[in-house]
């Protein structure tokens, strides 16, 4: 394993430019010949746009294994990316949230989605004014990728949660605007964890809502992480404060905010999403389904 890691991280240190020639030649393989879930990508793209043609969808589907490819090359590079070039890389749009924040003395609660480049994010501990920021990343059954995720997301200060540990963590610290808490929050949870639902992309879709729980029980900030694609190797990621509609959120309030918002990401750029995750293998599991449009 030693081996593995001294060959990643050799890798990681090539400049982006040959890292994509990787990618280029992964994205020949996936689309072109190997067809990596094709058909759960297909699946995925038809029944959350029943409006496009079987051309539409190609052509998203295409594009999506291109973004797909780079993803895999940027990744890598997340190993020894420096800050500056992190910050170059990823533009931090409406900063100004934090420090409002950290002026109220709340904490906030990060939801972003699977969207390219969703790992880039990280580099913000060095921009907010708050003392902690705390990515959360889910176990692995690979004690090897694993660590190395988890490395990735420690860089740049950051402090990273397994997902069973960080409702604990956030109970147990003061709500004082000082930490930050970083979810990919479109997580499907495990079966049986299916406890609530609601309509996505045109489908009924297992919620994860550990975060939703939060809103009623603290006094908390949560913020919405819109990213986008600007060129090849270049992200934005454009902060929006979540406001309840009343004087504080109700049950699955943030949860039904946080997707609806979501959506209308994908749907600007449909290819930058993260098609081949199994989003929605557990529809039939679900106990509460919530049919109100969001």
């Amino acid at each position: 394993m030693n081996f593995l890691i001294k060959i990643l991280y050799f890798i990681s240190k090539l400049p982006l430019k040959i890292l994509y020639v990787f990618s280029d030649i992964i994205f020949f393989l996936n689309h072109y010949l190997v067809g990596y879930r094709k058909n759960v990508i297909t699946r995925n793209l038809k029944k959350s746009f029943p409006e496009k043609t079987d051309k539409e969808i190609a052509a998203i589907r295409k594009k999506f294994y291109r973004n797909f490819s780079d993803y895999l090359v940027e990744t890598i590079k997340s190993f020894s990316i420096s800050e500056t070039e992190a910050r170059v890389r990823m533009q931090h749009i409406n900063q100004d949230l934090f420090h409002e924040a950290k002026a109220e003395g709340k904490n906030i609660i990060l939801l972003a989605g699977h969207v390219f480049n969703w790992e880039w994010i990280n580099a913000l501990a060095r921009i907010v004014p708050q003392e902690h920021c705390h990515p959360v990343y889910r176990k692995v059954n690979s004690d090897f990728w694993e660590n190395q995720m988890k490395q990735i997301r420690n860089k740049f200060g950051n402090e990273a949660l397994e997902a069973n540990e960080v409702i604990l963590n956030i109970f147990r610290n003061r709500n004082d605007g000082e930490s930050i808490y970083m979810f990919v929050a479109d997580q499907t949870p495990h079966v049986s964890h299916v406890n609530y639902g609601l309509e996505f992309l045109n489908q009924r879709t297992p919620a994860f809502i550990g975060y939703d729980k939060l809103a009623t029980r603290m006094d908390l900030i949560f913020i919405y992480c819109e990213m986008k694609k600007v060129k090849r190797g270049y992200y934005q990621v454009n902060y929006h404060r979540i406001e309840p509609e009343n004087d504080q959120f109700v049950k699955n309030e943030v949860v039904k905010k946080f997707h609806r918002m979501l959506e209308n990401t994908i749907r600007k750029n449909p290819d930058n999403y993260l098609w081949s995750h199994r989003k929605w293998k557990y529809q039939e599991s679900i106990k509460t389904f919530d049919s109100e449009k969001q």
